[in-house]
């Protein structure tokens, strides 16, 4: 994330809580104290660089144990401060949301993740994020160890089943736009069954998505792209959960999308405590 706009989201989220100011700062408490944030479970860590700005744009000094992106247990002290009694305590509660918002997220998709090893197949996650937070929470998938699908509309141009039920030639629509989206933007098209998969492969696309389809008909896909159009990736998304992830990573797709790994991540419990 740029800096400005990673500073401007840092404000606001502090404002958030602090609104008009924290009652406790009238009592002008200026004694300096040591902090920490203790792991109350295991998890993988994410959300520094989120912490470290907001310490430094208060003045509190903080020091690591790990980095984004390693896994921690129980027990364990993640992140130590120095600082004004006043800045640590009003920054508290705004520092424990974005660790535990982001190491939740980073730590389910660790889960994925591993479900995949061995396998020649991506996780990617998706656009369904909270709003305002697509950026914050698309950097924990990353921590966790997927790869970020579109950010948004802008750098990749996908086409739905809302955008289908409006074109009548699906190959004609796709060698027009082509000369009118960025060079660098690829085209992905939907599918929900195999007649549709069979005229997106016989379109220049560069990714079809096999979207809610049952396990079988993902087979029947890849073995059309393999003979139609072998340099289309394939993606395979929707009903794929912990329990059926390997068998549709090891069907032949390129990728696996889900946005699971955002809305269904549980908040790792972790707490501050002051020395």
């Amino acid at each position: 994330m740029h800096k400005i706009l990673l500073d401007d989201f840092l404000k606001e989220i502090l404002k958030e809580d602090i609104g008009r100011g924290d009652l406790y700062m009238r009592l002008q408490n200026d004694i300096t104290i040591e902090a920490y944030i203790l792991a109350k479970e295991e998890g993988v860590l994410s959300g520094k660089m989120y912490v470290e700005r907001l310490c430094e744009l208060l003045g509190i000094s903080c020091e690591f144990t790990f980095d984004d992106g390693v896994g921690f247990k129980k027990g364990e002290k993640l992140v130590t401060f120095e600082g004004k009694m006043g800045e640590i305590l009003s920054a508290e509660r705004t520092i424990l949301n974005l660790l535990e918002h982001s190491s939740g997220i980073a730590t389910l998709t660790r889960r994925f993740v591993r479900e995949l090893e061995g396998i020649n197949c991506l996780l990617l996650d998706t656009r369904k994020t909270r709003p305002l937070l697509r950026d914050f929470e698309k950097y924990s998938t990353r921590n966790g160890g997927a790869v970020n699908h579109r950010l948004g509309l802008d750098d990749c141009l996908m086409l739905k089943d809302t955008h289908l039920t409006r074109i009548l030639s699906l190959q004609k629509f796709v060698k027009d736009i082509r000369n009118k989206i960025p060079f660098t933007a690829r085209i992905e098209v939907e599918c929900e069954n195999l007649l549709q998969a069979k005229e997106a492969l016989e379109s220049p696309i560069d990714i079809l998505m096999c979207d809610n389809m049952p396990l079988d008909m993902v087979k029947e896909v890849v073995r059309m792209r393999n003979a139609i159009a072998p340099n289309v990736l394939l993606e395979a998304s929707g009903n794929i959960t912990l329990e059926n992830l390997r068998e549709y990573a090891s069907s032949g797709v390129d990728a696996i999308s889900t946005g699971a790994i955002i809305h269904q991540a549980i908040w790792v419990d972790l707490s501050m405590k002051i020395d």
